[in-house]
């Protein structure tokens, strides 16, 4: 999966909410408030729509309802969603990142249950890895059904830096840390980070989190426990994360480096980085602005162990999927479940995995062959199937009213200008409605 799902949540903070919807269509303005007959169905803009209109085209050759698909650029996708979800422009089915982003919808009464569309079809949970799908619930509900692909954070390195510096992919903490020592000493930054960015730093907290208090303390706070956040395993991962910047590892000037515009990637790329911590698009990232190192030097793990952990070491962290939502007053809920039947087909998974997104399905696994890269789809596939928890970024776990305080919190942290306690205040002070 490339950059553009997770560039969408950070781009869409300094749009203001009240810019024109700029729909580009498919077909007639509508949604369910309309009476044009159809279903609309609204998705993030991006090339990845060349799949999602080959489903609808698919769709209306059956259906007697048809379909439309709407799109809206990714960097406003956000706020122009907010603008309309509550109106009679609003969509039958939309594109969104479950969690924390729909929860808001979830409350206002907006969105429909899709428990009824299970019942009538079983497959549209038992279809999906549980651990994906189940990011879409919102009160033991299930909201959303997978619709793209998964993007598990992994640690990249450039090996060859690694084996000059006499080093290697650390399997635990204590590898990492006598791993960054000996980078350090070789002359390169250990670990590039866009710190500029804010979100990419947040990934080290989330991994951190879950490996030593596991799932549990972030699923307490996001519902609204802030005494979760001063647990004594809190504080570890605090501390263990100010170990590893005070080792050096990300050098001085991580704050004005930018994954958004390419620095930190050019740092490992150009070998004067070892590792970066970043989401599954990262690979196919490097092989379009770095081929020669991305077939020769790219390598890619999971995140390190850590002794005495609560967490478990196959658990994962990152953007679960993009979901489709169905908003409750549809007048065509029968169209929309036949609709969402395609997402776990088999021609759909095979036209994902062309253009190199990885679905979450159970049939996924016998098409990994025909993949855009098979080896790393394989191994992307297998990290998630096997985790027996697969955490959603915190600022997606969280309403996105939460965001901006959350990743000053997280910058803050690692410039200095909060300690341990403050880090503690900033995160019980986030909105969790």
């Amino acid at each position: 999966m490339r950059t553009r799902t997770r560039f969408s949540r950070m781009l869409v903070g300094g749009v203001t909410l009240g810019m024109a919807l700029s729909l580009s269509a498919c077909g007639d303005d509508g949604g369910s408030g309309s009476s044009d007959g159809k279903i609309h169905v609204l998705v993030y803009g991006d090339a990845t729509n060349k799949v999602e209109k080959a489903v609808v085209a698919e769709f209306n050759k059956t259906s007697k309802v048809k379909a439309v698909l709407d799109t809206i650029p990714g960097a406003t996708y956000q706020q122009k969603l907010q603008t309309i979800i509550n109106t009679p422009q609003a969509p039958d089915v939309f594109y969104n990142w479950g969690a924390g982003s729909i929860q808001p919808f979830v409350k206002a009464g907006l969105l429909m249950p899709l428990d009824d569309f299970i019942k009538d079809d079983p497959k549209l949970k038992s279809a999906f890895l549980p651990s994906v799908f189940n990011a879409a619930q919102v009160d033991g509900k299930s909201y959303g059904v997978p619709m793209r692909g998964t993007q598990p954070v992994l640690l990249f390195s450039n090996d060859k830096v690694l084996k000059d510096a006499g080093t290697k992919a650390p399997k635990t903490w204590d590898e990492l840390i006598d791993s960054v020592k000996k980078l350090k000493k070789s002359g390169v930054t250990p670990i590039a980070l866009g710190g500029g960015d804010q979100w990419p730093t947040l990934m080290w907290f989330e991994y951190l989190y879950d490996r030593i208090a596991g799932p549990d303390l972030l699923e307490k706070a996001v519902g609204g426990d802030k005494d979760a956040w001063a647990s004594e395993d809190s504080k570890k991962a605090l501390n263990k994360l100010k170990e590893l910047v005070d080792t050096g590892a990300f050098g001085t000037n991580y704050d004005s480096v930018k994954y958004t515009d390419g620095g930190s990637p050019a740092l490992v790329a150009r070998g004067k980085a070892g590792y970066e911590l970043m989401g599954s698009w990262y690979y196919s990232q490097q092989q379009e602005n770095a081929k020669e190192f991305a077939e020769k030097d790219l390598g890619y793990n999971s995140f390190p162990t850590i002794d005495g952990g609560k967490g478990d070491p196959a658990n994962v962290v990152g953007n679960t999927n993009n979901y489709y939502s169905v908003m409750k007053k549809t007048k065509h809920p029968e169209a929309v479940a036949k609709f969402l039947k395609l997402m776990y087909s088999d021609k759909f998974i095979k036209q994902q995995l062309a253009i190199g997104n990885l679905p979450t399905t159970t049939n996924t696994e016998k098409f990994l062959d025909t993949a855009a890269d098979p080896k790393y789809a394989r191994y992307q596939f297998d990290l998630v199937k096997k985790a027996p928890s697969f955490q959603l970024s915190w600022d997606q776990a969280y309403p996105q009213s939460a965001s901006e305080q959350m990743h000053q919190a997280v910058q803050q942290f690692f410039n200095g200008s909060l300690d341990v306690d403050g880090f503690i205040k900033a995160m019980q002070a986030l909105p969790t409605a």
